[in-house]
């Protein structure tokens, strides 16, 4: 029987061998928390190679050129200018209004915000309606300022890692491949892409951003610090008891 057991492939092979009590246990402690920690690395989610919900990274890439994964989305459509019916919804509405009438105080408050440093709004505002004067005066039509404004466009895509025009239309209908697929090529596709959106959208991209930096980033001035009030106790009066 004994012969049998050995010469079968199913079973281990024994030795018969003197056991020694004490380092069998210790083999069991080391196998069971080889185990455990085998378990441990199994169950734990992989390295985070995503984006949160505000668009902020959770891990970069290592080498230079590497395409960052998951890309997030704008939070609205180029051509919902009147944005979204939630929390934002008067902002939204007034977006859309500044961008109608007044695209040179949305621009200011656009750098402003992604400036995050008070002050920044004339050094922004000053110069669009200068190029804006310029363009409708010579051309008709406000040509020139776009060509400022458009770099906005490309610091917030860049700021919170979102999809870019190249990339939609890789997503939907599978052109511009190849200017995706290498990370230098790609942005300078986005960013030529972000010049013809400011050129023939002008408004819509300016209303765009206006939403989108408005849900991602406080106005610079709220961001001021605490101030602690100290409040005098009041006048005590100290009666002898009867």
């Amino acid at each position: 029987m004994a012969n049998s057991e050995e010469s079968s492939p199913l079973l281990p092979k024994q030795q018969h061998t003197k056991v020694d009590p004490t380092k069998n246990n210790t083999d069991d402690n080391k196998s069971t928390d080889s185990q455990a920690t085998d378990a441990v690395k199994q169950s734990a989610p992989p390295a985070p190679m995503v984006w949160t919900v505000n668009g902020l990274p959770l891990s970069h890439g290592s080498v230079m050129g590497e395409p960052m994964m998951g890309r997030a989305q704008w939070d609205s459509s180029l051509c919902a200018c009147l944005g979204r019916n939630d929390e934002f919804c008067s902002s939204d509405l007034e977006v859309c209004l500044l961008g109608c009438v007044a695209p040179c105080v949305l621009y200011g408050s656009n750098a402003e915000r992604l400036g995050s440093a008070p002050g920044t709004f004339a050094n922004h505002c000053l110069p669009y309606t200068g190029l804006y004067l310029i363009g409708k005066s010579l051309f008709g039509w406000n040509f020139l300022a776009p060509w400022l404004s458009y770099t906005s466009r490309t610091a917030i895509r860049q700021k919170f890692n979102l999809e870019g025009s190249c990339e939609a239309l890789t997503r939907s209908c599978g052109c511009c491949g190849s200017c995706v697929e290498d990370e230098v090529h790609r942005e300078q596709c986005e960013t030529a892409c972000d010049l013809a959106t400011h050129c023939f959208c002008h408004p819509c991209a300016l209303c765009q951003e206006g939403r989108e930096v408005r849900r991602r980033l406080p106005h610079p001035g709220f961001n001021a610090q605490p101030v602690l009030v100290m409040i005098p106790p009041g006048d005590q009066i100290m009666g002898r008891g009867a």
